[in-house]
């Protein structure tokens, strides 16, 4: 009955309305379908760009030591530099505990020594009946820097003790007994035939341990050639008097020609007096290293030129740098050197020194597959 009612022009508008509504539904639904792509394809090249981030966990020894305080300072740098890797650091009971996660495949890298690498090649001290668990063999592939281990003594005690054997029977605190540090220690100790008691305190308790006479001497070990010491050396600097215990002349004659090195160290890498003119140490390697399988040659080679690139940038934020700042191409050499026969060469190590003109052939046959 309404449409009896209209007229032409009405009924001409009612099909304009309907035609519009028509068009506005599909307009309507090609936007939505629109808006829908959009985001599925926004989400897949998000999830696509997560999905090319590996989780790299990176073991170092204890909070508080130099080495996990190094690798905070590395880690930051790389996860800003390379966006194809998420960093974590994780603290153990010592440096030899990630060569073992890492040799078990619980961890992407590792906190080595020369000394552990000699270790566990020759399945002995803190490696012996491991190889049963070796899932695969730790690479060298970033050398950072080198520690140098020595002694002190309380400085009321310098009358006392005048050389290293001196110690022979007194008890000693040569670091924790999962460190690298210690096994640095006790290996002159042992070619000086010292004989002393090793003693195992709390970090927190060295300070008060040496001042009330528990223990004799402690290990004063520093870190990059000389240029930073660890915060719990520090603590005990500050909480007593400590004065740095050189091997004598003879006893240095002796360590030389068993073939171990000793070199020279300024005082003023402490905050305090520590007595001496100059100090004594014994070097030894450390680096933070990977394998080829958990990191490919392109992305080692990579992260081995930011690090140089930064080089600076790391030795502002962490002292024991300097030596990577002053000479990177020299360091990893000389680590290579002390460890080749030992442990293989990560290609991505191998290639950046070939690049630099340094790399001896005779390492061909060593560099990891």
């Amino acid at each position: 009955m309404i449409l009896k009612n209209l007229n032409v022009t009405d009924v001409v508008n009612i099909i304009k309305i309907r035609g519009e509504l028509k068009m506005n539904k599909s307009k309507l639904f090609r936007l939505t379908v629109l808006t829908t792509v959009t985001i599925l394809i926004f989400m897949a090249c998000f999830l696509n760009g997560y999905a090319d981030v590996k989780e790299f966990r990176w073991g170092t020894s204890s909070t508080g030591s130099s080495g996990h305080r190094a690798l905070v300072a590395l880690t930051t740098l790389l996860d800003r530099e390379m966006e194809n890797y998420n960093f974590t650091v994780l603290p153990t009971p010592g440096a030899v505990f990630t060569v073992k996660k890492y040799a078990m495949e619980e961890m992407d890298g590792l906190y080595g020594a020369d000394v552990a690498f000699y270790e566990l090649s020759g399945n002995v001290d803190r490696f012996e009946g491991f190889s049963s668990q070796i899932k695969r063999y730790p690479v060298q592939s970033f050398w950072a820097y080198t520690l140098e281990v020595g002694l002190a003594i309380h400085a009321n005690n310098m009358e006392k003790f005048k050389g290293w054997r001196d110690l022979s029977g007194e008890k000693v605190f040569t670091g924790p007994a999962a460190w690298d540090v210690r096994a640095a220690l006790e290996r002159p100790l042992k070619v000086l035939n010292v004989g002393h008691k090793y003693v195992e305190i709390d970090l927190g308790m060295v300070s008060s341990s040496l001042g009330a006479g528990h223990i004799s001497a402690i290990n004063a070990y520093t870190s990059g050639g000389g240029s930073t010491i660890s915060p719990w050396l520090m603590e005990t600097e500050l909480g007593t008097d400590i004065a740095i215990l050189n091997p004598s002349e003879e006893e240095i004659e002796l360590l030389k020609k068993a073939g171990i090195e000793v070199v020279d160290i300024q005082p003023d890498v402490f905050e305090t007096d520590v007595h001496v003119d100059v100090i004594k140490g014994v070097p030894f390697f450390y680096g933070f290293h990977t394998g080829p399988e958990v990191m490919p040659e392109e992305d080692v080679y990579q992260m081995l030129k930011v690090i140089e690139e930064n080089a600076a940038e790391l030795a502002k934020q962490d002292p024991i740098y300097r030596q990577i700042q002053e000479n990177m191409v020299d360091i990893q050499l000389r680590g290579i050197k002390a460890t080749i026969d030992f442990v293989q060469v990560h290609p991505g190590l191998a290639r950046y020194l070939r690049e630099k003109g340094v790399w001896n052939s005779d390492w061909d046959d060593q560099i990891a597959k």
